[in-house]
């Protein structure tokens, strides 16, 4: 093979191998279209978000700093039709703090705007699904 040729086939090789192992995190694609009423209200939404697989009706909880004086939305979503998905915010003392929320098949969203600045838990659970795990993801937004 002459040099311009394998030196071709190498750089059409670099450029496909990153597209050949994307993928498309069902997950996170239905916590961002539960975000969509959200956004049109102003809120912007953080790149950064949390994911992973869950068991159904093993709770899980992120830690994340607050601000008092910001209005925020937590939205969930997991990759599996059968799921149903719960999540709430609780404040630094354990008390629930949600300010509004609702929960629709696999997605769900809950709105809290903190009194205090401080460390906030968001608890979220699959309370059911037909998979053994299902996979989840946890976006937010503020304003």
């Amino acid at each position: 093979m002459k040099t311009p040729t394998r030196l071709i086939l190498i750089l059409l090789t670099a450029v496909a191998l990153p597209v050949a192992f994307a993928f498309v995190d069902d997950a996170h694609s239905r916590a961002m279209e539960a975000a969509v009423p959200a956004v049109k209200e102003g809120y912007l939404v953080r790149q950064e978000y949390w994911a992973g697989a869950l068991v159904a009706k093993e709770p899980s909880v992120v830690k994340h700093q607050l601000f008092a004086g910001n209005s925020y939305w937590f939205w969930l979503g997991s990759d599996e039709d059968s799921a149903q998905v719960t999540v709430h915010v609780y404040d630094p003392g354990g008390k629930l703090a949600d300010k509004e929320s609702w929960q629709h098949g696999n997605t769900a969203a809950v709105k809290i705007t903190p009194k205090k600045t401080g460390t906030y838990f968001i608890v979220f659970s699959i309370e059911q699904s037909k998979a053994k795990k299902s996979r989840w993801a946890l976006a937010y937004g503020f304003k």
